[in-house]
């Protein structure tokens, strides 16, 4: 089996998102600055070649695949579905001020999940096993170039549970619509489910913008999320 990569780009701007609401399994679509800055980042930046193309069952993944790759067909994988926040869905930190749980969950009491939210080992093991299967497939088919087009929160997860050299889960923010190439080595991957980071894809500036999300990621992941 030979080497092959994967690249994870987080879909683009969706509703809600600017406001830093917690949109997980929530069906949010792109917002037309979204769609506005996908069509440009295509016109300026070379994106991965896609032999195969995946998708978490969401709109906005959907509607990001449309706009990136418009020729392919993608396949939805149900177990790369963002993570679900419970009575936290589609609410911003503001809004969740006063509930009872809510500073405790943020600032990381171990045990705590929001309301009818994921317990987090389920979130963990069902990305985990989705992901090393479709490793083990895109090797055993020797699909060369692959591109899964998520939620930022299953790329963040991934990168820090796959990605060689390992880093938390909150350095691994990317923009809307971009993302990391990783390589699967067939006898690291095998041996240790590991898989080198290539390549940031496409290649853009990382925005200024980036640093208050990632410092809400940073307090998620000092919680213990992944």
């Amino acid at each position: 089996m030979k080497s092959i990569t994967i690249t994870l780009l987080r879909h683009g701007l969706c509703e809600g998102e600017a406001e830093g609401r917690y949109i997980g399994h929530t069906d949010a679509p792109l917002t037309e600055e979204g769609k506005a800055q996908l069509r440009q980042m295509q016109e300026e930046y070379l994106y991965p070649q896609a032999d195969a193309l995946f998708i978490a069952p969401l709109g906005r993944c959907r509607e990001t695949a449309a706009l990136l790759y418009p020729e392919a067909k993608p396949i939805e994988l149900a177990g790369l579905q963002e993570y679900f926040f419970g009575d936290y869905e589609n609410k911003t930190p503001a809004e969740l001020e006063d509930h009872p749980i809510f500073h405790r969950w943020i600032s990381g009491e171990e045990g705590l999940v929001p309301p009818f939210g994921e317990e987090l080992p389920d979130f963990q093991s069902r990305i985990i096993e989705t992901f090393v299967k479709l490793g083990d497939g895109l090797l055993k088919t020797n699909t060369a170039h692959t591109v899964a087009i998520l939620p930022g929160g299953v790329v963040m997860a991934l990168m820090s549970m796959f990605g060689l050299p390992e880093a938390p889960m909150h350095e691994w923010l990317t923009p809307s619509g971009t993302g990391f190439t990783l390589r699967i080595e067939p006898t690291i991957w095998l041996r240790g489910r590991k898989a080198e980071v290539y390549a940031e894809a496409p290649a853009v500036p990382q925005a200024d913008v980036l640093s208050e999300e990632r410092l809400l990621w940073k307090e998620l992941d000092d919680a213990n999320f992944v």
